[in-house]
């Protein structure tokens, strides 16, 4: 670790860093998909980006604004076609609040994965070496290959799992924190146990709409954000073992000119 610090006066980008919260890194994201997780759910996009504090203050103002305008309880009034019941339902004074911020959260998205993608491709044009392992009093991390359809299993049975497999810790409690509150307040396990003892109808009536809409869109962003990072991270490590063997072990006169070997 170190050696590592003392590298950092000498280069002025670098693709990712091995910590013992997790692997953080640059690489090529679309801006339209991290604007779509924006608008799905305030604050996911900026989360993978890596931008937890901006996210969370984004995921927690959805929350909040969202729950006192009764947004998802009109949206459910609105898929039954009761369009009356959803204008009536609508509280003006959060509403008129919400709209400036949900734009907010798609417009920065957008414009900080086109800069990220600018900076990525400048880290990569400069190539300057990262850790890849490090350890401490309470956690170890490393880069190693790790299998993208484990993480979206474990990510369908529980939202933070499969952040938990490719060790992205502050993600994965960030998402297992807000599945257990959402699960509680929406009830929803309960009507599944009611569901199983054959009562449908008393199973749909003790849902909370407006806390069960909130978790479509959290199942989703686990799975696909464990998905996207563990092939990032599995990229990253084979970049990373490809330059060790290039410095360490490869031929410094070995050349590559028209496909034909020169050495």
């Amino acid at each position: 670790m170190d050696s590592y610090r003392n590298l950092e006066n000498k280069f002025r980008r670098y693709k990712a860093h091995v910590s013992t919260a997790g692997t953080t890194q640059f690489h090529l994201r679309n801006p339209y998909t991290i604007a779509w997780w924006s608008a799905a759910f305030p604050g996911f996009g900026h989360l993978l980006l890596s931008k937890y504090l901006r996210g969370l203050v984004l995921f927690i103002w959805e929350v909040i604004v969202n729950y006192q305008a009764k947004i998802n309880l009109a949206m459910v009034h609105s898929f039954c076609g009761n369009i009356d019941s959803a204008k009536e339902i609508l509280d003006p004074r959060w509403m008129l609040m919400y709209i400036p911020v949900y734009l907010f959260g798609i417009w920065d998205s957008y414009r900080t994965t086109v800069d990220m993608n600018k900076v990525y491709l400048l880290a990569e044009r400069e190539d300057a070496p990262f850790n890849a392992f490090t350890i401490g009093a309470l956690e170890i991390n490393y880069l190693d290959k790790r299998n993208p359809v484990m993480s979206v299993i474990w990510s369908l049975f529980m939202p933070g799992l499969g952040q938990l497999y490719i060790h992205r810790i502050l993600t994965a409690f960030f998402a297992m924190v807000w599945t257990i509150i959402f699960l509680y307040f929406s009830k929803t396990l309960i009507a599944v146990q009611l569901l199983f003892l054959g009562e449908v109808q008393q199973s749909t009536a003790i849902l909370d709409p407006q806390w069960l809409l909130y978790m479509p869109s959290m199942w989703g962003f686990a799975v696909y954000d464990s998905y996207m990072n563990t092939v990032e991270n599995n990229k990253l490590f084979d970049a990373e073992q490809k330059n060790f063997l290039i410095k360490k072990f490869q031929n410094p006169n070995f050349r590559i000119n028209k496909g034909n070997v020169v050495r």
